[in-house]
C-alpha cells in the first residue's frame, strides 16, 4: 500500500505471541474480549479448558524472560502524549535518571509517555523494557525497548509490572494509567507488597484526583487518612528518584534486621539443646 506522498504505507498488523496477522487475517476480537464475553458460551466448557493453558504458557513466557532483569521501576503514561508535551519530557528525564540510578525500566512498550521513558533509559545506557498487549487498535513495541513481550492477557501482563518492580512512577494519562495506579495502591493498601513506592509526577494534572480522595473519599471514611501517604506528589525528576532508593534502601535494612533476628533466634535455641 502507498500513501499520498509515494511512500510504502505499512499494513495493520497484529501479534498473538510469535505469530503476526496483517490485512483481512486480524479478527475482528482480541483474546481478552473472547476469555471475558459471557454471551455466546455455548463452547465454553473446551475453549476455556484450553484457555487455561494458553494463559499459563503467557505467566512461563514473562516468568522466563524476566527473571534476570535488575532492579526496576515500572513507569506508566498516556499513548496519547506528543513528544512536544510536558509530560514527554518529563518520562525521558525520568527514564534516564532512573537508568543512571541503576534501574532496568519497564513500560507497556508502547508510543507516548511510554515510549519517552524508553527512550530516555536506552539513550542513558540503561535496560529498557515493554510489555506489550493486543489491542483491536494494535500499537506495535516501540522502537526503545530492549525485551519485549507482548501479551494477549491484561492480568498477565500486570502481574509483570508489579512482580518485577521496585516501584511504580506514573505520569498523565487515561484509563489504562489510573488502572495501573488504583491496582498499585490497593496492593500496598493490603499488603501484598512492601515498601512499594507510588510517583504521581504532574502535580498540577493530578491535583484534582488528590482532592477528590482526600476530601470525599477519605472525609467519607472509605480510606484511612494514612492512606494518602503512600503517594508521593512531585515535578522534580531528582525528588522521585531520591524517594524511589530511600524506600530501597529501607526495605534493605529492614530485611537485614530481619534475617539477624531470625539468626540470634536460632542460636539462641541451638544453645538452649546444647547440654
Amino acid at each position: 500500500m502507498v500513501n499520498g506522498n509515494g511512500n510504502r504505507r505499512r499494513a495493520p498488523e497484529r501479534h498473538r505471541g510469535p505469530v503476526t496477522l496483517r490485512r483481512e487475517s486480524i479478527p475482528s476480537s482480541t483474546a481478552d474480549q473472547r476469555l471475558l464475553d459471557s454471551r455466546g458460551r455455548s463452547d465454553w466448557r473446551t475453549r476455556d479448558a484450553w484457555r487455561a493453558l494458553r494463559i499459563l504458557s503467557e505467566f512461563v513466557e514473562g516468568f522466563e524472560t524476566l527473571a534476570d532483569l535488575p532492579p526496576a521501576v515500572s513507569v506508566f503514561g498516556s499513548a496519547r502524549s506528543k513528544p512536544d508535551s510536558p509530560e514527554w519530557a518529563m518520562a525521558e528525564g525520568v527514564g534516564a535518571a532512573l537508568a543512571d540510578a541503576g534501574y532496568a525500566v519497564i513500560t507497556g512498550g508502547g508510543p507516548g509517555v511510554m515510549e519517552a521513558a524508553n527512550k530516555g533509559c536506552a539513550e542513558a545506557g540503561g535496560l529498557s523494557v515493554g510489555l506489550g498487549i493486543e489491542l483491536p487498535f494494535e500499537q506495535g513495541l516501540n522502537d526503545w525497548v530492549d525485551i519485549g513481550i507482548d501479551f494477549r492477557y491484561f492480568f498477565a501482563r500486570k502481574t509483570m509490572f508489579v512482580k518485577y518492580a521496585q516501584a511504580f512512577v506514573v505520569l498523565p494519562g487515561g484509563f489504562g494509567t489510573m488502572d495501573e495506579l488504583f491496582e498499585a495502591l490497593t496492593l500496598v493498601q493490603t499488603h501484598k507488597v512492601t515498601r512499594f513506592p507510588v510517583v504521581l509526577m504532574g502535580r498540577s494534572y493530578w491535583q484534582g484526583l488528590l482532592d477528590w480522595l482526600g476530601d470525599t473519599m477519605a472525609a467519607d471514611g472509605k480510606i484511612g487518612a494514612d492512606d494518602l501517604k503512600l503517594i508521593c506528589v512531585t515535578d522534580d525528576v531528582e525528588e522521585a528518584i531520591r524517594h524511589i532508593l530511600a524506600a530501597d534502601a529501607a526495605l534493605t535494612a529492614e530485611q537485614e534486621a530481619q534475617r539477624r533476628a531470625a539468626a540470634a533466634a536460632a542460636e539462641a535455641r541451638a544453645a538452649r539443646r546444647t547440654p
